[in-house]
């Protein structure tokens, strides 16, 4: 059953009897009606716009991610002012109880943050589904991107509906569709003159070892000493998207270009690591990569990710079978992986032009 408990109001009373067969509970001291997805869809549809309908009690909680515990207290150091309206502590809290990826929780403060402050002179649990709505229209005026509205509901939703317990609150907003860009590839003779042209053995390997083994920038930072498996001629990657471990490839070439590394800059526990012995910048990573392309006279701009894009495309060029490819990649399915086959050049190759037919 579905049992409903709320103060006195006539409205929702009034409400509550338009649903199907309620009655009442002398045990619980609530309405009850049957537990069919039926109805669980009326009450959200009957209350709305009139009652909030907290759900902890009914829905069980889910932690979605189940990654290394994150640091995310620089947004509560931050210096603050009267002027701008902060993530609530809570938000922060759930973030790191739902261990969600670093770059989740940067992503979703930031648009939460944007959205709260369109409205200045309003306590963020009086904002309406409406004002919701207006500010997703904006977001469209602006020319944003769908991938960057979609983030915002989903900041904005993480807040009323696992922040607040309040399941469902804005299910019926509506989403733009998902675009499909195909992937940016940059051709094996780029790559090769970008690590040519790359005189820095640390940067060098860095450029080498995200094409070669098809590494997320992030997983390229997560990298530690004995991730690194010279028998096997494999990378162990942790921790990598969707909380799955996986193995890459280890290139010969890079082996020994590794080796010549390790012995001049000796890092302690990650492959890569700041003076301080922390971590590797993301952003030193981006620059790396973009240098490496202007030194190779290469016009257009050049990311880490579109390396791993082209280790993808040249495996599927030279012959390898597309569940090896999904497995290298680590993703969780091959429809993920098909992609690549719209950019591979060898499948273009065998297409006569009717113009030459």
């Amino acid at each position: 059953m579905i049992g409903m408990q709320f103060h006195p109001d006539k409205v929702v009373q009034a409400l509550i009897k338009e649903l199907p067969n309620p009655r009442w509970s002398k045990e619980f001291a609530m309405v009850y009606i049957l537990h069919t997805k039926e109805n669980l869809n009326q009450i959200f549809e009957k209350f709305k716009g009139v009652a909030w309908v907290n759900g902890n009690s009914f829905f069980k909680e889910k932690v979605i991610r189940d990654n290394e515990p994150i640091n995310i207290n620089w947004y509560r150091n931050r210096a603050k002012t009267a002027s701008y309206k902060y993530v609530p502590e809570a938000y922060l809290l759930k973030l790191e109880l739902k261990r969600y990826a670093l770059n989740t929780c940067k992503i979703y403060i930031s648009l939460f943050e944007k959205f709260i402050n369109h409205y200045p002179d309003k306590d963020i649990l009086e904002l309406s589904e409406q004002e919701i709505r207006e500010y997703l229209r904006l977001l469209i005026q602006e020319n944003k991107s769908n991938s960057y509205i979609n983030q915002t509901i989903n900041s904005i939703k993480f807040y009323y509906e696992v922040v607040m317990g309040m399941p469902n609150r804005f299910y019926s907003i509506e989403r733009p569709r998902k675009e499909q860009k195909l992937p940016k590839v940059v051709s094996k003779e780029e790559i090769l003159s970008m690590i040519a042209n790359t005189n820095n053995i640390k940067h060098r390997c860095i450029v080498s070892l995200l094409y070669s083994a098809g590494l997320r920038r992030s997983e390229l930072l997560e990298l530690q000493l004995e991730d690194i498996d010279s028998k096997r001629m494999l990378i162990f990657i942790r921790h990598a998207k969707n909380n799955r471990d996986r193995y890459s490839l280890l290139s010969e070439t890079v082996l020994k270009e590794l080796r010549i590394y390790y012995k001049k800059w000796k890092p302690k526990k990650y492959l890569f690591e700041s003076p301080d012995g922390q971590k590797y910048s993301d952003k030193s990573v981006g620059a790396i990569v973009s240098r490496a392309a202007t030194k190779a006279n290469i016009k257009r701009r050049i990311t880490p990710h579109m390396l791993r894009h082209s280790f993808a495309t040249h495996l599927l060029e030279s012959g390898t079978n597309l569940r090896y490819i999904q497995t290298l990649l680590g993703h969780g399915s091959t429809k993920t992986t098909e992609i690549y086959t719209q950019v591979a050049v060898n499948n273009f190759k065998l297409i006569k032009n009717p113009l030459d037919l």
